[in-house]
């Protein structure tokens, strides 16, 4: 037995198991911070490809944003001073790729990108947003070719949104002094960048709140206007504040932004689309060369009209003298005729005052007459007056006559009437007396009156 288990090693005895150790305690705000430090660590600077989503700009002009593909979200935000420097602006469903650092926020225990740079993650997601816009506008009536103002011929004004600083503006200046001098007058805006649409926009809306007359008129016609760039660049021409305030212009708008090949929105509302800022003043006003030529042309052809207009009825008038028969023998023709008729009219003239003479001499006549008449009834009416007076009541009384009458004024003509009255007037030349019967009517056989 013993050969047997001889080469049968003897077992050693085990070793003892190590226990783990236990792990580190952590407070919340310590765990919190050695995850900042991880994830700052780690992802120091990073660029995400992602589309935007639930894009919001706060009062304070920060921008709080998510950044999502297919599976996943992150969190986003741009600061106000960052924001002002972008090339767009943030809006949902553009594809941007952004640059900037991981952070965690420990009140919420998340994660966020705090953006730095954005750009648009290739022109496509830039055409995409570019041609749904355009769509959504033309549908609101934006584009249609019934809203688009006539450009006056010959402003006197022209306005013009650019930024006051580059050749654009210089480009416009010389194109106008060459062709018709007008006044210009700039109202400088940024044309790229964070919050270049709305000064875009604020310039169109002070252009049009111009008054018509004073020191600074409204002007007659607008030139929005930038030079080429990429589609970011030129962006803010198509933001929607720009386009709305292009639309409700009182004021004719030409727009001329970027290249010939470059078409923003802009170009669309506008009233007239320039391929190039000069194009634009081209546009603007006419070639003062070109108009005095005209001009000039335009007054020969009228002096000639005019001259042709004289020639054909100067014809006209001698060739309807032709048919007009001698004028000095008609005038010869109507004198003697006129001379007739003065003798007949003295003739005439003569034959009235003999014939109103003779009839005032007749009148005379009657006249004469008539006196005699006249005469002969006034000596006819004062005989009669003096014979009516002769029998008159006063001639009676003055000689020596009474006229005796009752109350009533009734003239009392015998003894008994004058008995049956109560009072009687007995009038005289000299005057009246009134009185009353001393008898009776029975009695009446000697005188009236008591002696």
């Amino acid at each position: 037995m013993e050969d047997l288990f001889s080469n049968i090693s003897q077992p050693t005895a085990l070793p003892s198991v190590a226990q783990p150790e236990a792990p580190k305690e952590y407070t919340v705000s310590e765990i919190s911070a050695e995850i900042k430090k991880f994830v700052e660590t780690r992802f120091g600077h990073v660029r995400i490809k992602g589309e935007i989503f639930g894009a919001k700009r706060a009062d304070s002009g920060h921008y709080y944003l998510s950044l999502k593909d297919e599976n996943a979200v992150i969190s986003a935000v741009c600061w106000r001073g960052v924001a002002a420097t972008l090339p767009i602006k943030p809006e949902d469903g553009l594809e941007v790729i952004a640059t900037g650092k991981i952070t965690t926020f420990a009140g919420k225990s998340s994660y966020q990108l705090v953006i730095e740079q954005m750009e648009v993650s290739g022109t496509g997601a830039l055409l995409k947003l570019l041609e749904e816009r355009k769509k959504q506008f033309a549908a609101e009536g934006l584009f249609d070719p019934k809203h688009k103002k006539k450009l006056p011929y010959l402003p006197e004004t022209i306005g013009v949104v650019t930024s006051a600083s580059g050749a654009v503006i210089r480009d416009i200046i010389h194109r106008v002094r060459d062709r018709f001098p007008s006044h210009i007058l700039l109202w400088p805006t940024p044309v790229q960048g964070e919050g270049a649409a709305e000064k875009i926009a604020a310039a169109i809306n002070g252009f049009n709140r111009l008054p018509l007359t004073g020191p600074i008129k409204r002007p007659d016609v607008l030139i929005v206007a930038r030079g080429g760039g990429s589609l970011e660049d030129l962006w803010p021409f198509n933001e929607e504040i720009v386009i709305r305030a292009v639309y409700a212009s009182e004021i004719p708008i030409i727009s001329a932004v970027g290249h010939e090949t470059d078409t923003m929105l802009i170009d669309y509302v506008a009233d007239v689309r320039a391929p190039t800022p000069t194009g634009a003043a081209e546009f603007a006003v006419p070639v003062k060369s070109e108009l005095n030529i005209s001009l000039a042309t335009s007054q020969s052809r009228l002096l000639n009209a005019i001259h042709r207009y004289m020639s054909n009825y100067q014809t006209r008038i001698e060739g309807l003298a032709r048919g007009i028969p001698n004028l000095t023998q008609i005038l010869q023709e109507y004198t003697q005729r006129l001379d007739d008729r003065v003798e007949r009219l003295h003739m005439s003239f003569k034959n009235i005052v003999s014939t109103k003479q003779i009839q005032i001499e007749k009148n005379n006549l009657r006249k004469y007459l008539i006196l005699n008449i006249l005469e002969k009834n006034q000596e006819n009416l004062k005989n009669l007056s003096f014979r009516l007076d002769s029998v008159s009541v006063d001639s009676v009384l003055r000689r020596g006559f009474a006229w005796i009458t009752d109350s009533k004024q009734k003239t009392v003509y015998t003894a008994a009437d004058a008995g049956s009255r109560r009072f009687l007037e007995i009038r005289f030349a000299d005057g009246s007396i009134k009185t009353k019967p001393m008898v009776k009517k029975d009695d009446l056989q000697g005188d009236l009156f008591n002696p």
